[in-house]
């Protein structure tokens, strides 16, 4: 039955009682109305919206249900679908038309957001490959030319040839390590385990913190994205940990478990506020890529202390 015609029912047996009330009670209400008569009707009055509210609210409850499921729903979290438990045609009605439209939503966010990834990742792959073969081998030529001035120069200016021979050295190596950042070699030459391994081996070089990864051995092949999705997850966590942590040391692995690959980065730092999660350091990020490869990504209070990082990506 249609939420309106409850609603013209309710009312309708509301006024049927009030009907029947007057008629069949032996109260009476005289020409001249007197105060105890008004008290009565007064009453009735207020007994009869009591019952009609309460009646209503309970007819109208799985619209305030279907209100707080509405407001609950994350956009960052995709695949969530709300369903009213007691349910009346208008509102199944519009539960279903507000399930369509997050599935639209979300494929119409997914399509473009990957768009915007893969030119972002072009753009990163174009500027990578342009300091390390342009700018990087010009650097290494100055480096090579300076080698030959210290062996030649007098006494006295070698130490000011060698200076700039170490920081064009410096140049070169910070100029790698950009050129690596923006588009890790490894993951397209040797895959995502080595890539990991590279990206976990230069936190630990770069930092001065411990970093033990634990990489399975049997994992699933992935889709190129869900790779660099995970990847860059592990990239931004690291970074967070030595910006914001205060840690000493951080544990990355990789896991399949139940039809999903599964990132953990965990420190032992002094952990993140729960009201700081969506201003902490590139989770906004972290967050749309794994929207956009249908993975879930949870930031909170490690098992032993510090910040954990999880992400699960599907293998399929």
């Amino acid at each position: 039955m249609s939420l309106l015609w409850r609603v013209a029912l309710i009312n309708a047996a509301v006024l049927a009682v009030a009907f029947f009330a007057l008629v069949l009670s032996p109260v009476k209400v005289s020409t001249h109305t007197t105060l105890a008569e008004i008290a009565i009707l007064a009453v009735g009055v207020l007994a009869l919206l009591g019952v009609n509210l309460v009646a209503l609210r309970l007819v109208f409850a799985p619209l305030s249900e279907l209100t707080a499921l509405m407001r609950r729903v994350d956009p960052l979290r995709p695949g969530r679908r709300i369903e009213v438990q007691r349910s009346v045609a208008e509102v199944t009605e519009l539960q279903d038309a507000f399930n369509d439209m997050l599935d639209r939503v979300e494929h119409e966010r997914q399509t473009s957001g990957r768009r915007a990834l893969d030119a972002q990742e072009r753009e990163r792959r174009r500027l990578a490959r342009e300091l390390h073969d342009e700018l990087g081998q010009t650097l290494t030529g100055i480096v090579l030319l300076l080698d030959g001035l210290v062996r030649e120069a007098p006494e006295p200016l070698q130490p000011s040839v060698e200076q700039v021979q170490e920081a064009s050295r410096g140049a070169v190596e910070k100029t790698r390590d950009i050129a690596r950042g923006l588009r890790p070699a490894a993951l397209d030459e040797f895959g995502l385990r080595s890539a990991l391994t590279t990206l976990a081996a230069g936190f630990a070089e770069r930092s001065g913190l411990r970093v033990r990864h634990e990489l399975a051995d049997d994992l699933p092949t992935l889709a190129p994205e869900h790779d660099l999705a995970i990847y860059r997850t592990a990239q931004e966590s690291l970074t967070n940990v030595v910006r914001h942590a205060d840690a000493t040391g951080v544990a990355l692995s990789l896991t399949a478990n139940n039809g999903h690959v599964v990132l953990s980065v965990t420190d032992d730092g002094r952990g993140v506020a729960e009201e700081a999660l969506h201003d902490f350091g590139g989770v906004g990020g972290m967050r749309e890529r794994a929207m956009l490869v249908g993975g879930r990504l949870d930031i909170g209070r490690g098992p032993t202390g510090g910040t954990q990082v999880r992400l699960e990506v599907p293998t399929t």
